[in-house]
């Protein structure tokens, strides 16, 4: 995935950290989210035989059920084109269950999940608006909005852009249309910069590239290093993945063990100053 690129430049952030005095927080929150979906194959699971890593035969767990279990409650960035009528997902590269995305996203909604608007052609903004023009990207936030509203029945909150990317003049015009834009930008504090989790190095039966010794201790590392800064409430931004969802378990109980509280994106912003 594109974000891989923005790896060196999320560990070269953090390095460069401010030290900025900061209260001590009420209580500890993760929001923890989810963007490129809805994956049905992912949200549901498998049950035919396949390898992603674990041993063949074995089902793959689906997404919610896993929240559920964990008592959950997580936000999905979902891109806009997923949720036309009859789409299942990406035939090249995804597994169709016989659940259409717009069905699978209903289901989140249902199991107390929030989803927001990762806009409606997932392409490079900034890229994008160097080829297309700036009101081409507005239209595709909006548009990826208008989309979510048809399954919520209200207009997102908030825009996470693919690979983060933006540009300045286009963010503000987002904004305008009533958007906040999530963001690992160094130029704002601390609690209101995702955490890159990397999953995406995770992807793909045979991943070469996944953190060591594993994707939760790699997220904690991270948490590690915003805690020493007297910060102790994090957006984790994750992808509807399945290499994803077989390591969830062992980061929800860490940070459970260490008097986390999960919530959605909506209330870590109300809770979060």
């Amino acid at each position: 995935m594109r974000k891989r690129t923005l790896t060196l430049l999320l560990l070269a952030a953090l390095a460069a950290v401010p030290l900025w005095p900061a209260a001590p927080p009420s209580e500890k929150l993760i929001a923890l989210t989810f963007d490129d979906g809805p994956r049905p194959y992912v949200l549901y699971g498998m049950k035919e035989p396949q390898k992603f890593g674990r041993k063949e035969n074995q089902p793959i767990p689906g997404l919610l059920d896993l929240l559920d279990r964990e008592k959950v409650k997580a936000t999905f960035f979902v891109m806009g084109w997923r949720l036309t009528p009859k789409t299942w997902g990406d035939k090249r590269y995804e597994t169709n269950i016989g659940i259409t995305c717009a069905d699978a996203a209903h289901e989140e909604l249902r199991r107390g999940h929030e989803i927001e608007n990762h806009t409606y052609s997932h392409v490079e903004l900034k890229t994008a608006e160097r080829k297309k023009g700036e009101a081409w990207v507005v239209a595709d936030v909006v548009r990826g909005g208008a989309m979510v509203k048809s399954v919520t029945g209200s207009t997102p909150q908030y825009l996470r852009p693919p690979d983060w990317m933006l540009a300045d003049d286009a963010r503000k015009d987002i904004e305008k249309h009533g958007y906040k834009v999530l963001t690992i930008s160094s130029e704002n504090p601390l609690p209101m910069r995702d955490v890159n989790s990397l999953d995406y190095l995770c992807a793909g039966p045979h991943p070469t590239a996944c953190p060591k010794p594993s994707l939760a201790q790699s997220v904690l590392r991270q948490i590690d290093a915003r805690e020493k800064h007297q910060v102790f409430t994090h957006v984790l931004a994750f992808h509807e993945l399945i290499s994803t969802t077989v390591q969830l378990p062992e980061l929800i109980a860490a940070l459970k063990s260490r008097g986390y509280r999960f919530v959605t994106i909506a209330e870590y912003m109300k809770l979060v100053k």
